[in-house]
């Protein structure tokens, strides 16, 4: 019996079984930031512990970063005492740390990748749920919590359930304007925010085998909104060739041992799934949420469910929803009015979301009364998309353009929304209070869409704002 890419991972980077079924597990690599790192810093002091494998665990800060203050002091004391902080622990233990002044700090889960840090085969940890992005890559990839990152720290290891593995395909060619974020949220939508729970998610089919590498990594990167901790979609010549010659990829003289090991750990094609769910892609639209979780969403083209049309267990939470939301049943959301419009996260904050969007927005103006901000995911982002001249059609047309950080996704930084102010928003969770006001309102889509809704002032069709066919 064939196996798939999570059994190949797994059992290579199994320690042992431990006495009540879970299994002591290797990190291959650990991601931390200024956010779950200093309590687990702590409790190594407090142990009189080391980090054993310091040479395994990257450091960057993004979650406080203030995104419209390039240069220190900050004004917001706590992100200051953090961010020295993170420093601090960075430099006693003898961890690599993407600093401010290095050109590279960034959104953790955007400077993994572009570092070639993440790589296919291996174990990845980090203290943020989002983690899953990395499974892009073909690895195994999960958020911990702060006693978890201890134990990294501590033994490189931690204790895991192996979870079962769900094959999810998206087969066909996608329309024009349908982008990775609605094939994402159409999935989510479809099983649920809770149906994940207990799975690992392979992602595959013809139109995740067509997919970029960086839109591989918005699918995987929403994996936990569905309840899966883990996402991933087997690595190929799109993973290898985005890998080739970054700082942290395999030298040329290593090129080929390495990838003949990457290609060992693709899922065999004889192997067993506990659960196989298959999507058309022509069957998808572009996907706006409507309530206060992902999996509440709807095509552009259609109307919010009534609460008779809602499975009778998620009635409940949708009342509170459209309470929340200022939203009635059954009325389009389309031409829902927009207050805020926010481009980044580490969803969509890389190069080619920011090119894709530039590419239409080019001749247009944000609508007078909007605050439209553009955060790039990375520093390494932000120089390129700089020379390139996206920075420039973007203020142009009205947005604010700002510094690498997590932004307006958590609001754990000065980047948040005022009382029940409605954000257009690429990021990936819509829960109340999650951009900062617990009145705020966030309706997810992608980033096309949300230069769509910028422009027009309400949520709008991108493929109409921009004739797009």
């Amino acid at each position: 019996m064939g196996k798939t890419l999570l059994d190949k991972v797994w059992d290579e980077h199994s320690v042992r079984t431990l006495s009540d079924g879970r299994t002591q597990l290797l990190i291959g690599t650990h991601l931390i930031h200024e956010v779950t790192s200093p309590q687990a810093f702590g409790m190594l002091r407090d142990l009189k512990l080391t980090v054993l494998y310091p040479q395994r665990t990257f450091a960057t800060v993004d979650h406080i970063i203030p995104t419209n203050e390039i240069t220190e002091p900050f004004s917001d004391p706590l992100a200051a005492e953090m961010m020295q902080a993170l420093r601090t622990n960075c430099a006693e233990f003898g961890i690599k740390f993407f600093d401010l002044s290095s050109g590279y700090q960034g959104i953790v889960h955007i400077v993994g990748p572009e570092q070639g840090i993440t790589q296919p085969g291996t174990t990845i940890a980090c203290g943020d749920s989002h983690t899953s992005t990395h499974g892009a890559f073909g690895a195994i990839a999960f958020g911990i919590g702060t006693s978890q990152v201890r134990d990294v720290f501590a033994t490189q290891t931690i204790a895991l359930k192996k979870p079962k593995v769900r094959r999810i395909n998206v087969n066909g060619q996608l329309a024009p304007a349908v982008y990775a974020k609605d094939v994402i949220l159409h999935i989510i939508r479809k099983l649920g925010v809770n149906g994940g729970i207990g799975f690992a998610y392979e992602y595959g089919g013809s139109t995740l085998d067509s997919f970029t590498q960086e839109e591989r990594m918005t699918i995987c990167n929403m994996s936990i909104e569905g309840g899966a901790r883990v996402g991933y979609v087997n690595p190929d010549a799109t993973t290898f060739e985005y890998l080739k010659g970054r700082p942290y990829a395999p030298k040329p003289e290593e090129w080929d041992a390495a990838l003949a090991r990457w290609k060992s750990f693709t899922s065999d094609s004889d192997a067993q799934y506990d659960d196989v769910v298959t999507f058309r892609a022509e069957d998808i639209s572009p996907t706006v949420t409507w309530g206060i979780n992902p999996a509440q969403a709807v095509f552009i083209e259609e109307k919010i469910p009534t609460l008779e049309e809602i499975p009778a267990k998620d009635r409940n939470t949708a009342a509170e929803a459209l309470q929340h939301m200022h939203l009635k049943p059954g009325q389009p959301i389309r031409g829902t009015h927009v207050d805020v419009a926010f481009l980044g996260s580490c969803t969509n904050g890389r190069l080619s979301d920011l090119q894709e969007v530039a590419r239409y927005l080019k001749g247009h103006k944000v609508k007078p009364g909007v605050k439209a901000i553009v955060v790039p995911g990375s520093q390494g982002v932000a120089a390129v998309a700089e020379k390139m001249g996206l920075a420039e059609i973007f203020q142009k047309a009205g947005f604010e353009w700002r510094g690498a950080g997590c932004s307006m996704c958590l609001a754990m930084n000065p980047d948040k929304l005022e009382g029940n102010q409605l954000c257009a928003s690429s990021s990936n969770r819509n829960f109340k209070g999650r951009q900062g006001s617990p009145t705020g309102r966030t309706v997810l889509m992608s980033p096309l869409m949300v230069a769509a809704a910028a422009v027009t002032g309400e949520i709008s069709d991108a493929r109409e704002v921009f004739s797009i066919r």
